[in-house]
């Protein structure tokens, strides 16, 4: 289980830009989630070799009107959320009467909490931190988010403090792991409970699996499978809040280990922003899928025809993956879903033969050469795998630099069609090879220079 880390912080100091620099991303609107999440942005960060889970949050004040303590609300789920918090605080500012009342509220977590000085560009270290001491929570790190200043600092600090997880079961159950993910109510632990054939579910948390996500062994046509609700499928008495039916860490925690994943939408609401922020999430970790439409029994045949085109239009980017409309309630369709999953599973693993590889590359170029790029055209020399899960294609070759987009999808589309790559994403890796007499000249010596220079201007005369 990779750790989750909070950024938490009064306002302006330079959360959100942290997260972004942690993240690798451009603006803090990774994975916003409407009216659930409004205020907690998930994303995931690279420590070191491990990979770790962000939550920006908002600004905590003093004031106590309606949107304020909505966002401190949103705070708090955060920090519950969270293994470790990072205490953002401003270097200019100094240490302010809200730096310590966020410090004091935290503390009461009893969670690691490393302080964070923002904004000490062209200062020494000791002397933006001094005055932080007093917050008591241990050596704060001096950074500069927008330049990365010292972030390697405090991922050195983190990393200290993070959970390497919960120790290995004696026995985990073998199978094929399957996440259902989405949002809350479109039927996820019915579609569980329908293929198990049981109306209630009891099972036990198996450890390496998400804390409160449920791990579920599973068989079907002599086939073994470990499905994962990350809803939590818990008795009622043990829900406290609506809240807790949904939590965006726990799926983001069963993606990363799921071998592919079932992403349920419900087909009387439509393709919401929350579906299309998770999706996207999915794919950014590579991870196989299949979309499960549901709830669709009962609809007239018009909401149908316009669920189908709201898909084309709010998702056009999974037109390789399968898409499945079925009734978890009722059983129909649910197994068509657990095929189309299992294939997609199978594909990111897919062992890719490198003289296939190359046949394919070449088809695909003869059909279709690369376009001219300021009067040179790129040479695409050969391709191997680079990877797995999802499948990485390397392709080496001349000037793949200027390569354009358009082409690099015909490629990928190429690949994928010839080895029948359906449900997984694919990543195009171009490297430009080294030219072999680059530098050569230099080596020559001074005689064999104006010999060839004599050579030279004699091809030109003739």
């Amino acid at each position: 289980m990779f750790p989750v880390i909070a950024l938490v912080g009064r306002p302006n100091v330079g959360k959100s830009t942290l997260f972004n620099r942690l993240t690798g991303t451009r603006d803090a609107l990774v994975a916003d989630y409407p009216g659930l999440t409004r205020d907690r942005l998930y994303g995931y960060a690279r420590l070191g070799e491990r990979g770790a889970l962000v939550i920006d949050t908002g600004g905590l004040t003093d004031n106590r009107g309606e949107l304020e303590v909505s966002m401190a609300r949103q705070v708090e789920l955060a920090v519950a959320e969270a293994q470790v918090i990072v205490l953002l605080t401003e270097g200019p500012a100094g240490l302010t009467a809200s730096d310590q009342t966020v410090a004091e509220q935290l503390r009461r977590t009893g969670k690691p909490i490393i302080v964070a000085v923002n904004k000490t560009e062209g200062r020494a270290a000791e002397t933006a931190v001094a005055e932080f001491h007093a917050l008591g929570l241990g050596d704060p790190v001096a950074i500069a988010a927008v330049s990365g200043q010292r972030i390697d600092h405090l991922l050195d600090r983190v990393l200290a403090v993070c959970p390497e997880g919960d120790a290995a079961p004696e026995e985990i159950p073998p199978g094929l792991r399957i996440a259902v993910v989405g949002r809350p109510n479109v039927g996820k632990s019915t579609l569980i409970n329908r293929y198990l054939g049981e109306e209630r579910l009891v099972t036990q948390d198996l450890a390496g699996t998400t804390r409160d996500s449920i791990a579920v062994p599973f068989s079907l046509d002599d086939r073994d499978y470990v499905l994962v609700d990350t809803a939590g499928i818990r008795r009622r008495a043990r829900v406290q809040e609506t809240i807790e039916k949904f939590s965006v860490v726990k799926s983001l925690q069963a993606v990363e280990e799921a071998d592919a994943v079932i992403v349920l939408l419900d087909a009387r609401e439509g393709v919401t922003e929350q579906d299309v922020s998770l999706i996207g999430l999915i794919l950014e970790r590579g991870r196989a899928m299949a979309l499960g439409i549901n709830k669709w029994d009962g609809l007239s045949e018009s909401r149908r025809a316009e669920v189908r085109r709201e898909l084309d239009r709010r998702l056009p980017f999974l037109d390789f993956v399968d898409q499945e409309f079925i009734s978890a309630q009722h059983g129909s369709n649910i197994h068509e879903l657990l095929r189309s999953v299992t294939k997609a599973a199978r594909a990111a693993r897919r062992d890719l033969p490198t003289a296939r590889l190359n046949d394919v590359l070449q088809s695909a170029i003869q059909a279709h050469p690369p376009p001219l790029v300021r009067r040179s055209r790129p040479k695409l020399s050969y391709a191997h795998q680079g990877g797995k899960r999802p499948p990485v294609i390397v392709v080496h070759g001349n000037q793949t630099k200027r390569l354009p987009d358009a082409y690099r999808r015909y490629l990928l589309n190429t690949f994928r069609k010839a080895f029948r790559l359906r449900g997984t994403p694919m990543r195009l890796e171009l490297k430009t090879s080294e030219n072999p007499f680059a530098g050569r000249r230099n080596r020559l010596t001074p005689r064999q220079q104006r010999a060839r220079s004599r050579v030279q201007r004699h091809r030109k005369k003739h």
